[in-house]
C-alpha cells in the first residue's frame, strides 16, 4: 500500500485509527458488559464451574490477538498489508454480527460466545499487526510520530471507552454490547477495500511461509497464557490451580516451545521474525518498554474497576446492580489524561525523539502506582480522579512515541513483523498482567478475608459453624462476585441452614445482605492485595524506565531497507548513502539523527 498525496495519508490513517480502535474497544467492552451477560445467559457468578467462563469471556479474545499478531503482521510483509487489514476487519465485522446472535442459554450459550470471541479475535489480531505497518508506510518519518500518536491514542482510548459504553449498553440489552461494533465492521470493511490497496510488489523473490516457527510459536504461546488462565481456578482443595499438573505441564511446554522457537528463526532461510532485528537498540528498548508497561497496567482496569464496584460505590449509596456502569464513568479521567498527551507527545516525538516523553510518562505512571496505593480504599474522589488523569497523561507519553521509535527503527521491509511484534508484547503482557493481578489480589485476600469475613458473620448473629462455612469461599469467587457487581454476601447466605441464622436474638440479617457490610469486610483484605499487585507494578515499571533511558538518541532507519535475507549487504555506508539519496525526503537529517549511535545500531543490524 502506498500513500503519497495528503489525501491518501488521511484516508490510510482514518481507517487504519477506526480499525485498531473497535479492536481495542472489544478487548475491554466485557469487563463491565460480563454482569449484564451472566444475567442474560442465566449463570451464576458465584458457582465455581462458571469461572472458567468468566475468564475466557475476558482473556480469550486477547489470548488469541496476542499469539496471531506477529503471524499475520509477517504475512503482511509478504503478501501485502492492507489485505491482511480488510480481511481482517471482515472476519471482525462477521464475529461481532454472530456474538450478538448466540442462540443458546446457560453453558451452551457461554461457550458459543467463547468460540465466536475468538473468531472475533482473529480478525482483531490481522487490524492490530497491520495498521501501524500501513501508517509507516504511507507517512514519511517526519510525520510518523503524530500519525501513529493518533492511532495509539485511539486505541488506548478505545480500551477506556470500552468500558462506558460496555456500562451503558448493557443497562440496555447485553446483545448490544456486541452490535456496536456491527456499523463500525461494515463501514471500515467497506472503506478498506475501496482506499486500501497494496503497491506492486518491486521484488520477485519468493519468501517462503516459516511453518516451524509459526505453530511452534503459536503453540508455545497458547500452551503458556492458557496455564495461566486455568492457574486461576480453584484446584482440588487450593484457592487457585498454579499446583495443578496440568498448569505445570503447560507452562513448561509453552517455555521449551518458545525456545525452540528462537533456534528455529535463526536457522531458517525467511524467518517469521528476524532476530537480528534485536540487535537494533532502539527496536530492543522500545519493545522491552512495550512489554513491562503492558505487564505493569494490564491489570489496572481490573482492580479499579472491583475497587470501584465492590468497595467504594457501595458504600456511597450505590446498588450493587448499578455499580458496572458507575464504575467506568468514574473512571474516565484516566482516558482523558491519555487523550491530552497521546497526540501532542507523539507530534513532538517526530522532532525531540522518544526518550524523553518516554521516560518520563514511566516516572509519571509509577509515581501514580504509589499514590493508589497509599489512599485508603474509601478514598476522596477528587484525589482518586487526579491519580487516574495523571495516570493517562504518563501512558499517552509513552505509548504514541515509543510506538514511533520501534516503527522507525526497521527496514521497511520489516514492518509488518516489527508490527506483530510490538502488538504481540503489548497483548501478552496484558493477558500476563491480568494473571498476575488476580493472583497477586486472590493470595491477598486469601491472607486476611476468610477471618475477616468470619469475624464479621459471628459478630452479627450468625451461628459459628455457618460462619466458618461461608468465610471458607474461595477468595476468588468473592473477587468475581465484586467484580461482576454483584453482593456476594446475599448469595452466601441463602446456602445458610435458616436454623443456623437464628441463634440467641437472632442475626441481623437485613445488614448482613445491606449496602455496607461487604465492601467494609474485603476493605482490608483488598487494599493488602493492591499493595502487593501495584508494587510488583512498580517494579516492572522501573525496568521500562532503564531500558527507555538507553534506548539512544532519536534514530530513523532509512525507508528503503536492503534486503535481510539477500545473499550479498552492501557496507553500511554505502547503504545508508544509496538510502538516503533514495529517499522522499532527507529523514535523517531532518530528524536530526546522531550520526555515530545510528550507525553503531546499523553495523550489529547488518552483520
Amino acid at each position: 500500500m502506498t500513500a503519497t498525496t495528503t489525501h491518501e495519508r488521511r484516508v490510510a490513517l482514518t481507517v487504519t485509527t477506526v480499525g485498531i480502535l473497535a479492536a481495542m474497544l472489544n478487548s475491554s467492552i466485557l469487563l463491565i458488559s460480563l454482569p449484564a451477560i451472566f444475567a442474560g445467559l442465566g449463570l451464576d457468578p458465584l458457582a465455581a464451574q462458571n469461572i472458567s467462563y468468566l475468564l475466557w469471556m475476558l482473556m480469550g479474545y486477547m489470548l488469541v490477538t496476542a499469539v496471531l499478531v506477529v503471524t499475520f503482521g509477517r504475512l503482511g510483509d509478504q503478501y501485502g498489508r492492507a489485505r491482511l487489514f480488510n480481511l481482517g476487519f471482515a472476519i471482525f465485522t462477521v464475529g461481532s454480527i454472530a456474538c450478538a446472535l448466540v442462540p443458546n442459554t446457560g453453558s451452551a450459550g457461554a461457550l458459543e460466545l467463547i468460540g465466536l470471541r475468538i473468531l472475533q479475535g482473529v480478525g482483531g489480531a490481522m487490524l492490530t499487526a497491520n495498521s501501524t505497518a500501513i501508517i509507516t508506510d504511507a507517512f514519511p518519518s517526519d510525520r510518523r510520530g503524530f500519525a501513529l500518536g493518533v492511532n495509539q491514542v485511539a486505541g488506548l482510548a478505545g480500551s477506556f471507552f470500552g468500558l462506558v459504553i460496555g456500562g451503558l449498553l448493557s443497562e440496555w440489552h447485553w446483545r448490544a454490547v456486541f452490535w456496536v461494533s456491527v456499523p463500525v465492521g461494515l463501514w471500515g470493511t467497506w472503506m478498506g477495500y475501496r482506499t486500501l490497496h497494496d503497491k506492486p510488489r518491486t521484488t520477485t523473490v519468493h519468501q517462503r511461509i516459516d511453518w516451524w516457527g509459526n505453530v511452534t510459536f503459536g503453540l508455545g504461546l497458547i500452551s503458556l497464557l492458557v496455564a495461566i488462565t486455568y492457574g486461576l481456578q480453584p484446584y482440588g482443595g487450593h484457592n487457585m490451580g498454579w499446583t495443578s499438573p496440568m498448569v505445570l505441564t503447560g507452562v513448561l511446554v509453552g517455555l521449551l516451545l518458545l525456545v525452540a522457537f528462537v533456534v528455529i528463526e535463526n536457522r531458517v532461510t525467511d524467518p517469521m521474525i528476524n532476530l537480528k532485528l534485536f540487535r537494533i537498540r532502539a527496536f530492543t528498548a522500545g519493545n522491552i518498554v512495550n512489554f513491562a508497561v503492558a505487564m505493569a497496567r494490564g491489570g489496572l482496569q481490573f482492580i479499579l474497576i472491583i475497587w470501584l464496584q465492590g468497595i467504594w460505590l457501595p458504600l456511597h449509596g450505590y446498588a450493587f446492580a448499578d455499580t458496572p456502569l458507575w464504575a467506568g464513568i468514574y473512571m474516565l479521567p484516566l482516558t482523558v489524561g491519555f487523550l491530552i498527551a497521546g497526540p501532542v507527545s507523539g507530534a513532538l516525538s517526530d522532532r525531540f525523539g522518544a526518550r524523553a516523553f518516554s521516560t518520563g510518562g514511566l516516572i509519571i505512571i509509577a509515581l501514580t502506582f504509589a499514590g493508589l496505593m497509599l489512599i485508603p480504599a474509601n478514598f476522596n474522589y477528587v484525589l482518586f480522579a487526579a491519580l487516574l488523569a495523571l495516570n493517562g497523561i504518563g501512558s499517552g507519553l509513552v505509548a504514541a512515541p515509543n510506538a514511533a521509535a520501534i516503527m522507525n527503527s526497521v527496514p521497511a521491509d520489516q514492518r509488518g513483523a516489527a508490527s506483530g511484534v510490538r502488538a504481540t508484547g503489548m497483548n501478552a503482557g496484558m493477558v500476563l498482567s491480568m494473571g498476575g493481578f488476580f493472583t497477586l489480589m486472590a493470595i491477598g485476600l486469601a491472607s486476611r478475608l476468610p477471618s475477616s469475613m468470619y469475624a464479621g458473620l459471628t459478630g452479627l448473629g450468625v451461628h459459628s459453624d455457618a460462619a466458618a462455612a461461608i468465610s471458607h469461599t474461595p477468595p476468588v469467587a468473592t473477587l468475581f462476585a465484586a467484580f461482576l457487581g454483584d453482593n456476594p454476601v446475599t448469595q452466601l447466605m441463602g446456602t445458610v441452614d435458616p436454623a443456623q441464622l437464628t441463634p440467641g436474638n437472632g442475626a441481623d440479617v437485613a445488614t448482613l445482605t445491606g449496602q455496607t457490610f461487604f465492601p467494609h469486610l474485603i476493605s482490608d483484605a483488598f487494599h493488602h492485595g493492591l499493595v502487593v499487585a501495584f508494587s510488583a507494578s512498580i517494579g516492572l515499571l522501573l525496568i521500562a524506565i532503564v531500558a527507555s533511558a538507553l534506548r539512544g538518541k532519536h534514530f530513523v532507519h532509512a525507508d528503503q531497507g536492503a534486503d535481510l535475507t539477500a545473499p550479498h549487504h552492501e557496507t553500511t555506508m554505502q547503504a545508508l548513502a544509496r538510502e538516503g539519496a533514495a529517499a522522499e525526503v532527507p529523514a535523517i537529517p531532518e530528524v536530526d539523527v546522531q550520526y555515530e549511535e545510528a550507525l553503531q545500531d546499523e553495523v550489529r543490524f547488518r552483520a
